[in-house]
């Protein structure tokens, strides 16, 4: 079984060679030992096989802009180090190989692709989805999530987002004009968009309503900004939701305490936003 994957792996890594991709060969490797290894997994739904997916990644080394690479946009596959939402992103495409039962790179690299950009096409550094609101409405448009937030309880919160326009100087891509024009339109058309979040405090009563493998994102009081990070939902023993996530305390974990309490601990934040995979299900 591992050598028929690792020559398929070979096959469409040569075919994707020339593609806008950056891939060191040490990410090759893992791809194939992740892929063989994810084999066995066989989730009751699709929540249960995103948290087996993530707990793969646990101990994972956190890596701030591991996507910041170069002078040009290119799909960026890092398995070595990963921030809050490429483990999110990379967590859900290897589920989604999972769930159409594949093995190599090439449907990968596209389903990564199709994650991390607006409507899957990857047209330079402002074609990625760089706020997590607008990354849930996209894939949910695509079929791959679907935003549960108002169904648990989420009430409406209008805010403009507009951080990475105001703070061009802390995105070195931002310095050619074209990449921070076109931010600014994608940020105009946000701002006729309301979110829609769970308030902190009310957390408590619908904890009960979010599922294992619900991707939380947690919506924030900073001026321009609507999310500061992002996980997986994990039910663990206590009954309580936890968060598994690339923490910035070093690697990839679950929360000792559970989420509420977790949140507690974070002064800018005012609830979580709740998306919940489906992948294309019918």
């Amino acid at each position: 079984m591992f050598s028929r994957i690792l020559f398929y792996f070979f096959l469409a890594f040569c075919a994707v060679g020339n593609a806008q991709i950056t891939c060191t060969p040490s990410d090759s490797s893992l791809f194939v030992v992740k892929i063989t290894e994810l084999s066995a997994v066989h989730g009751k739904n699709l929540g249960d096989s995103l948290v087996a997916v993530g707990k793969s990644f646990l101990d994972t080394p956190y890596v701030e802009k591991t996507l910041e690479i170069g002078d040009t946009e290119t799909l960026v596959i890092n398995l070595r180090g990963l921030d809050c939402t490429t483990f999110v992103e990379n967590a859900l495409a290897f589920t989604w190989m999972l769930k159409e039962e594949e093995a190599d790179f090439k449907h990968f690299t596209k389903k990564l692709k199709t994650i991390r950009y607006r409507d899957g096409l990857l047209n330079g550094y402002p074609s990625r989805l760089h706020y997590f609101t607008e990354w849930i409405r996209n894939n949910k448009k695509k079929g791959l999530v679907e935003d549960v937030t108002a169904n648990i309880g989420g009430i409406e919160n209008k805010k403009a987002i507009n951080f990475m326009g105001t703070h061009r100087d802390l995105y070195p891509f931002l310095k050619r004009d074209e990449n921070y024009n076109a931010i600014l339109e994608a940020e105009t058309e946000l701002a006729q968009e309301s979110l829609c979040i769970l308030p902190q405090n009310q957390i408590e009563d619908s904890e009960h309503l979010i599922q294992s493998g619900d991707i939380i994102a947690l919506a924030t009081s900073i001026k321009g900004l609507d999310v500061t990070h992002t996980g997986i939902a994990i039910r663990q023993e206590d009954g309580r939701i936890h968060l598994l996530h690339a923490s910035s305390l070093g690697s990839v974990r679950i929360t000792q305490e559970p989420l509420l309490d977790y949140l507690k601990k974070i002064k800018s934040n005012i609830g979580i936003i709740v998306a919940r995979p489906t992948l294309l299900s019918p």
